[in-house]
């Protein structure tokens, strides 16, 4: 049985364009991509790991990277990242895939190998700490199993899913085993965001960073969450960002459009859109 984590990467970003190969920490000529590969390299558990990088221009440097960092990497679907995630383990025959995003510097390779450990005992087709909120944003893992990607991928019709990977999976639990890991009460902490998206997010990841970096340069979801209780002022500096969500339809989409209005004070025109979805 192969365990194998498939990080997907690309240049391109509508919010923060090449967002991956910005410095963390700052000045150091480490790149958040990098940082991501050095993370999961610490894991016990897992036998592969592949960058799953896209076919648009500069995608060269995604390539370096992974071959800097002495792991594999694959070229597939810009858009649908579905089809990019099942080639990608079927050519490095991957019994059970770990998707982990290319924008999450601050991953714990503890965390990834306790969720592994935990989709293995239970048997289950689908292992996530993502389903119910309880970690920070930034330490997101899914873990699931060969067939049930594969089964996804022959199936789902849909944008959205083919975008996202894993919707079909675990919207449809009475075709798969779903498991959902929660974080123990000393680490529950669904507030932080360490995850990058803006400029924001990249502000609040270099002073992350600063203060952890240098004591240990693989610090974990621990240290993580005691930096944010003894500074809880860190949290206003990316506040106003507004988590991404899977939208199915319009009417999400516009709810998510209300949140974003809210954030910027444009009461008038939250208030709008709150009347159409009356």
């Amino acid at each position: 049985m192969i365990i194998g984590a498939i990080i997907q990467a690309r240049i391109s970003s509508t919010r923060l364009p090449e967002k991956i190969l910005k410095e963390l920490p700052y000045g150091s000529g480490i790149t958040v991509l990098e940082q991501v590969i050095r993370r999961l390299l610490r894991s016990q558990k897992l036998d592969k790991i592949v960058v799953a990088t896209t076919e648009e221009k500069n995608n060269d440097k995604i390539v370096k990277i992974a071959e800097k960092q002495n792991v594999k990497w694959f070229i597939g679907s810009i858009e649908n990242v579905l089809l990019r995630y099942y080639l990608a383990a079927k050519e490095n025959n991957i019994d059970i895939v770990v998707r982990i995003t290319s924008d999450c510097p601050c991953i714990d390779a503890e965390v990834i190998d306790l969720i592994i450990h935990d989709h293995i005992e239970k048997a289950a087709d689908y292992t996530s700490n993502a389903l119910v909120r309880t970690y920070p944003h930034g330490l997101d893992v899914e873990v699931y199993n060969f067939n049930a990607l594969e089964k996804a991928y022959k199936n789902t019709e849909k944008d959205y899913e083919k975008e996202h990977v894993t919707p079909y999976i675990y919207k449809n639990s009475h075709l798969f085993k779903i498991n959902k890991v929660k974080a123990p009460q000393e680490l529950f902490a669904p507030n932080i965001r360490v995850t990058l998206d803006t400029e924001e997010d990249y502000a609040l990841l270099c002073t992350v960073f600063d203060y952890l970096y240098f004591q240990n340069e693989y610090f974990g979801v621990c240290e993580l969450v005691n930096l944010f209780n003894q500074k809880p002022w860190l949290k206003l500096i990316n506040k106003k960002v507004v988590q991404k969500r899977i939208c199915e339809t319009l009417e999400d989409e516009l709810e998510e459009a209300a949140k974003v209005l809210d954030l910027q004070d444009l009461k008038r025109a939250k208030e709008y859109i709150e009347r159409q979805l009356i």
